[in-house]
């Protein structure tokens, strides 16, 4: 079993993860504009944020001090669909687009803290999250691919 260092380490990559997922939604939600799809991203959004709570409590509850902020990368990320909305002629297909890439990473963070020996409790929360981040990565490139469709037949 990871040593309790090693678990709140996992934890707090996956906090840096989300907070950058909870970002990314909210910045994806700024560049759209229609209003389901700016809905959709702000649930996201919240649902993200709720989970990097979780994982804060759980890093306090094993004496740990949890991240609270985003990883540069998810900084240049944002700013990088910033300006690929502003160069593209259809903003939609790129933020949905960028947004995939940005939950590419997040499923990979998950599934590489899911392959590690966690203790039960945290175990269940990852795991949860993990089908979460699945869920999220599917429904986004599930409105990439019909955003791709619309664009195509315009």
């Amino acid at each position: 079993m990871a040593d309790n260092d090693d678990v709140i380490s996992t934890l707090n990559d996956l906090i840096e993860t989300s907070k950058d997922g909870e970002e990314g939604f909210r910045n994806s939600a700024d560049n759209v504009d229609d209003p389901q799809l700016k809905a959709f991203f702000l649930r996201r959004s919240l649902e993200v944020a709720s989970s990097a709570q979780e994982l804060q409590g759980l890093v306090r509850s094993l004496g740990g001090e949890p991240a609270e902020s985003s990883t540069i990368g998810g900084a240049l990320h944002r700013r990088w669909i910033d300006l690929k909305t502003a160069l593209t002629s259809n903003d939609t297909l790129a933020v949905l687009n960028e947004t995939e890439r940005g939950e590419d990473v997040a499923l990979n963070a998950y599934r590489k803290a899911a392959e590690k020996d966690l203790p039960i409790n945290v175990r269940m929360v990852v795991t949860r999250q993990l089908e979460g981040a699945k869920r999220n990565h599917d429904e986004v490139k599930h409105l990439r691919d019909a955003a791709r469709a619309a664009a195509e037949v315009h």
